[in-house]
């Protein structure tokens, strides 16, 4: 069904994909945090009538739209890569993981771009109300396209609301609600999304904590911290409490990426949390991935070798009976084609059968070795630890810059100032570990269970991605310190130049 493709060029392809997604992200989070806290400062001046929120909402609307016009670019790049290096794959499952990411173009995109205009140019020509309004419209409209993205990428981590065409060989959309909110898209949204308003928290207190190191713009950046520091603290809060959910998903639709990112390699009943070597946190990880501190969890062993029983009372089959129960389902497939072309229809109604009794195993048809079915374990496992104790510490760092602002005394501790400084890039490092998390406990999916990697890439010359890789990643970063460049002066400016 899909030719085999040198090992290099899936390695080039992951990369460059890697690459850009990861630049991407670097870009995306800023947007949505700042969107929310230039729309509460823009609130906070229509409220009051004070100037002072005007100029201050201003000042971050500025920086919010430098990174804006970064973010598109990287972003449009990263969805031509699904047609030029995964043909494959967008042929395969198009018809589903297409409407979504069109329903983001269409209707996101342009919300975003027809509201920006005003936010940016319509102070002095629309009322007070509608430019709040084209304020709050530009920052929901980069959320829903968020929440587009967010679910093409839920259903490949789990495939929902749809259905497999023998005669067309592809997996044909038979339920777009079941798709659009799915469980595992609703968490991954609200997760990726809150996190996102952290990073955003973080960064305004971080530029703000520097104007206090220079004795500048004090009531600009006490007033900034303030409202960063509730968004933060809420955000951060609603994280952790979508992350436990988050794991309690993945732990029944993805149980290797858990084991991974435990380094569990043979699971129990009453699992202990592995916090970091021998700190561990008994029975935890059992609650966390069945919410039962008695609860069995699987480890890599187990998983690969099956055995044990699973949460619905059926006994787990081997990686390798997987295997050989998907060369069965393509095999079923190729011999229900020839009996169709031949108009054997009866021949053809057995190996259709043969094919639905094997389809949730189709996948696994294209691996070759079990082990390739474990993501790398080291990766996963401190990844998932950066994540987690950088937004346990997160939480302490708004709760404590909200302490200060009670007590008027924000402006005293120069050391905390560059703490927070420093901390901007302590919350990219939290953001990019959780989509490691995410998307190398995936891996060797493109669509867990179902499109193998190996088997999802198109058919290019190693060499023209080595190039384009390159050439990416070039421009990547002349976009990336471009960006920093004009924020860098932007800042050095002040709110009083806006």
């Amino acid at each position: 069904m899909f030719e085999t493709i040198d090992t290099s060029m899936i390695d080039w392809s992951r990369a460059q994909f890697a690459l850009t997604a990861m630049y991407h992200w670097l870009f995306v989070p800023l947007t949505l945090g700042l969107a929310v806290v230039m729309g509460t400062m823009e609130t906070l001046y229509v409220v009051t009538g004070k100037e002072f929120w005007k100029r201050t909402a201003q000042f971050w609307m500025k920086l919010f739209g430098i990174n804006f016009a970064v973010g598109v670019a990287t972003g449009l790049i990263l969805e031509f890569e699904f047609g030029t290096n995964w043909s494959n794959y967008s042929w395969f499952v198009g018809d589903i993981f297409g409407a979504p990411l069109a329903i983001e173009g269409i209707l996101a995109f342009f919300m975003e771009a027809t509201f920006v205009a005003v936010m940016f140019f319509g102070w002095k020509k629309v009322s007070k109300g509608f430019h709040l309004a084209s304020t709050w419209l530009t920052g929901l409209g980069a959320t829903i396209s968020a929440w587009w993205i967010l679910v093409a990428n839920a259903w490949m981590q789990h495939p929902v609301g749809m259905a497999f065409n023998p005669d067309t060989m592809r997996n044909e959309m038979v339920d777009f609600l079941a798709v659009a909110f799915s469980p595992v898209a609703v968490m991954k949204f609200l997760h990726t999304v809150l996190s996102s308003w952290v990073l955003g928290a973080v960064f305004v207190i971080g530029i703000s904590a520097w104007y206090l190191l220079r004795k500048r713009e004090t009531e600009f950046a006490v007033a900034s911290i303030k409202v960063a520091s509730y968004i933060g603290l809420f955000a951060a809060l609603v994280t952790a409490g979508t992350g436990d959910k988050s794991a309690y998903q993945v732990a029944h639709v993805q149980p290797m990426k858990l084991a991974a990112m435990e380094g569990l390699y043979d699971g129990g009943y009453r699992e202990p949390l592995t916090v970091v070597g021998s700190l561990k946190i008994p029975y935890m990880l059992s609650f966390l991935a069945t919410h039962d501190t008695n609860g069995y969890v699987p480890g890599i062993n187990d998983l690969l070798n099956g055995g044990y029983e699973q949460a619905d009372g059926t006994v787990a089959i081997s990686a390798e009976e997987k295997i050989a129960r998907g060369k069965l389902a393509i095999e079923a497939l190729g011999q229900y084609r020839q009996a169709k072309q031949a108009g054997d229809e009866a021949a053809a109604g057995i190996s259709r059968r043969t094919l639905e009794e094997n389809m949730p195993y189709f996948g696994y048809g294209y691996i070759k070795d079990p082990a390739t079915l474990v993501p790398h374990v080291g990766l996963m496992f401190w990844s998932f630890r950066i994540m987690v104790g950088l937004g346990c510490y997160f939480i302490l760092f708004f709760s404590v810059m909200l302490f200060l602002a009670y007590k008027k005394e924000l402006a005293r501790f120069s050391w905390l100032h560059h703490i927070a400084l420093w901390s901007i890039p302590l919350a990219y490092i939290a953001s990019q570990a959780g989509w490691i998390v995410a998307e190398v406990g995936r891996q060797p999916w493109t669509i867990q269970d179902m499109l193998p990697v190996n088997a999802a890439i198109s058919r290019l010359e190693a060499g023209s991605v080595q190039t384009t890789f390159f050439i990416f990643l070039v421009m990547f970063t002349v976009l990336m310190i471009a960006e920093i460049g004009i924020m860098v002066k932007a800042i050095r400016k002040g709110p009083e130049h806006v």
